[in-house]
């Protein structure tokens, strides 16, 4: 299963965008306004809010593939470092990669880079996979996150506000990716 190469739903409901960079831009894009509108979606706490970007994050990169993925999140935080209001409820600027969740953003890329390789390998068709695929993408944005987060707040605090808080959601959040990734496939198997 990890040799073999699976095309990736964008791939399968756009078969033509390999070989347009147009389009590749515009699925780009699209996947970093995706992660962009989830971020909206936010329970404040401090100094990391729990949001909806990580699921945007792991959809975006399965959906996409690890190059087109990785891209979308290289995107969504060059564009919230300019200005726009990218990240978690609205905030932007290049402060937010300096300060306390500048890790977790930066983790994204490499998250959805992740995701994305094991979707090219069949991941995303099951349930289990998906669900594996979503917890391997969260233990990357944690483990780059969480270390950034303690030159801040000390590692106790780093584990007690950024990694606890967060487990529940992250578990819903990769439940849900786990039932429409697959069920995405189950869909265009039938229409085709």
């Amino acid at each position: 299963m990890l040799s073999a190469n699976y095309p990736t739903l964008a791939q399968t409901l756009f078969p033509h965008a390999r070989a347009g960079l147009r389009r590749d831009a515009a699925m780009v894009l699209l996947g970093s306004w995706l992660v962009a509108a989830l971020a909206q979606i936010v329970i404040p706490l401090q100094p990391v809010p729990i949001t909806g970007q990580t699921l945007g994050v792991l959809l975006v990169g399965a959906a996409l593939g690890w190059r087109r993925g990785a891209l979308a999140l290289v995107a969504y935080v060059l564009q919230g470092a300019a200005g726009l209001p990218f990240f978690a409820g609205g905030a932007s600027g290049v402060t937010r990669l300096l300060g306390p969740t500048g890790g977790y953003l930066i983790g994204f890329i490499f998250a959805a880079a992740l995701t994305g390789w094991l979707s090219e390998r069949g991941w995303d068709r099951r349930f289990w996979g998906t669900l594996l695929a979503m917890a391997l993408g969260n233990a990357i944005i944690y483990t780059i996150g969480i270390p950034w987060l303690a030159q801040f707040v000390g590692w106790p605090r780093a584990l007690e506000v950024g990694l606890l808080p967060f487990l529940p959601g992250d578990v819903i959040k990769a439940a849900l990716a786990a039932l429409a990734l697959p069920g995405a496939w189950v869909f265009i198997a039938r229409r085709q």
